[in-house]
């Protein structure tokens, strides 16, 4: 199936000269939809993956269906604030301030294999963040998975201590 089908760009969105990969067809497709967690199932098969993480808020749209098709474990990534029971937090830099990451201290073991899911790779700040929150946790990151790599953004180049897996990548 190409995905690429069930992205629409959208010009100067949310500011002028950003191109906008708009994935609300892809996701409101049922089989491209499909076609792309199961994608994401079978690369966490393969990485041996004890629990599925991802990132709020597309994290979720694409991690929650990966864990339950393999009916593992599945940990939200939330701002600070957001989670009701003791955390563990990262906070790192954007381009103009800082950011913050939370998780819940318990949701990850030390020693699990942890499959990060995401619907896009661009700078890798929020990928890196989430990475040293599994790690603070004891648990060991076995793969990251993203629906959309903007390869020109080069963000693969901070976590390329890590086995990735993207189905779609723009130049």
């Amino acid at each position: 199936m190409n995905l690429y089908d069930y992205v629409t760009n959208v010009p100067d969105f949310p500011q002028k000269g950003i191109q906008f990969k708009d994935i609300t067809p892809l996701i409101g497709d049922g089989d491209a939809f499909r076609y792309a967690t199961e994608q994401f199932a079978s690369y966490a098969k393969k990485v041996n993956a004890d629990v599925i993480v991802g990132p709020d808020a597309r994290g979720f749209i694409f991690g929650a269906p990966v864990a339950t098709h393999l009916r593992l474990p599945f940990v939200p990534v939330r701002k600070p604030g957001k989670l009701p029971r003791e955390t563990l937090t990262e906070t790192y830099s954007l381009e103009y301030g800082e950011n913050a990451l939370s998780i819940h201290k318990d949701d990850i073991k030390p020693g699990q294999n942890v499959l990060i899911v995401d619907d896009l790779l661009a700078t890798g700040g929020t990928i890196k963040a989430t990475i040293k929150l599994v790690e603070k946790a004891g648990a060991r990151v076995c793969g990251l998975a993203f629906l959309i790599e903007l390869a020109f953004l080069h963000g693969r180049d901070k976590l390329d201590a890590y086995d990735i897996l993207t189905l779609m990548q723009y130049d």
